[in-house]
């Protein structure tokens, strides 16, 4: 497999620093440069004026920009808040469920969880468990692609007490997309509407096409600062229209009694740049052409998985047709948390690139990303210098 063409000044439209190689664009994203400007012009109307910015016309403007994103991953923007990111919407929703009242989890209630799931996105659910007295569950799934093996792993973890199931769309530390559609239509035929569900789609905006459609979730909450190339800090939260009611900002402001979405979206001083700004990512994108990019990046990172894996001897995990990819790492190698991070680490301090990396049942994996700003020479640079900061 050869890399795929590069796409004509796709590289010019970003900022990043030519000695690094960045092949971590799913943990930050990298922001171009159009709307890097686009959001200073928003910084620079703010303090033009603060009382006129954050008093005359601001709620509009979000909702204008919430229609206009809700549309893009195919959400009713009626049932959808802009959020920070994936994961203050998911503590948004656990704070729904452990409110009291009726339908709230507590003492004997569980969640299910899968083992690829985010690491934060566990913490808040451990932390919900022992505030509310509720247990989790955690499903096993492979890390190959098997949609069967994944449906039934989860329905596997599902019981009678089942009141919340969490699904991720595309899994952060494994890189491959789970079928979310078919987890949602069995945990329903199982539990009916007794478990609500939760799909974490941090990632999906931007890689798949109208993620949120179709997929009947009781909530589903994505990032467009990874691969929709909005400004950090901007996510969407969809839910379901019988939650609508139960959903309240994590801090009290003074739109709490207008409902969602709005409570959920105004915050007093917040800063409302990276919302404003957000469109401009999609018109640079769908600029470059969103089949163009999607085929652009996944071949890229096919091919990047690939040579890697030869230099370290071993096997190409099968492909999913992601930009992300993993490449296992040798036995013995950053097999716990710590070690991962500390070689993750040496890789940027030694080798000038950025990968993700993670430990995950007692193996190290090697996240590559690709975006359009990366080249060959990239994944090179770590195949050369990988091996030789690897033990023995």
């Amino acid at each position: 497999m050869s890399a795929p063409e590069p796409i004509p000044g796709a590289r010019l439209l970003f900022s990043n620093d030519a000695a690094v190689a960045q092949l971590n664009h799913g943990s930050f994203g990298m922001v171009p440069i159009a709307v890097q400007r686009a959001q200073q012009r928003l910084r620079d109307e703010v303090e033009a004026n603060p009382p006129r910015f954050f008093s005359v016309g601001l709620e509009e403007r979000v909702a204008h920009v919430r229609r206009h994103l809700a549309a893009f991953v195919g959400a009713d923007p009626d049932l959808t808040a802009l959020v920070e990111n994936a994961t203050t919407g998911t503590s948004t929703v656990l704070a729904a469920l452990g409110g009291g009242g009726d339908g709230s989890l507590g003492s004997g209630d569980e969640i299910v969880t899968t083992d690829h799931g985010y690491g934060a996105v566990d913490l808040a659910v451990d932390a919900f468990c022992r505030r509310t007295g509720t247990s989790r569950r955690v499903a096993r799934l492979p890390l190959a692609p098997d949609d069967d093996a994944a449906v039934e792993a989860v329905l596997d973890a599902v019981t009678g007490r089942t009141r919340l199931v969490i699904i991720d769309h595309i899994t952060a530390p494994t890189a491959r997309i789970l079928p979310v559609r078919r987890i949602v239509e069995a945990v329903r035929g199982r539990a009916g509407d007794r478990a609500a569900i939760l799909v974490d789609a941090a990632h999906a905006p931007g890689i798949l096409p109208d993620p949120v459609a179709g997929i009947g979730a009781d909530f589903w909450v994505g990032n467009l600062h990874k691969w929709a190339y909005a400004p950090r800090g901007t996510a969407l939260l969809s839910v379901a229209p019988r939650w609508r009611e139960r959903l309240q900002s994590l801090v009290v402001s003074w739109n709490q009694d207008a409902g969602f979405p709005d409570s959920l979206e105004w915050l007093g001083a917040r800063d409302y740049t990276p919302w404003l700004a957000a469109p401009t990512g999609l018109f640079v994108l769908r600029s470059l052409g969103l089949d163009a990019v999607r085929r652009h990046n996944t071949a890229l990172a096919e091919h990047g998985q690939a040579l890697l894996a030869e230099a370290l001897g071993v096997a190409v995990p099968p492909r999913t047709g992601l930009p992300m990819t993993v490449v296992p790492l040798p036995q013995g190698a950053a097999t716990e948390p710590a070690a991962a991070t500390a070689l993750r680490r040496r890789i940027s301090d030694e080798l000038a690139t950025e990968v993700g990396l993670a430990a995950w049942r007692g193996r190290g994996y090697l996240r590559l990303s690709a975006q359009v700003y990366n080249r060959e020479d990239d994944f090179q640079r770590l195949v050369e210098g990988l091996p030789k900061l690897l033990p023995r």
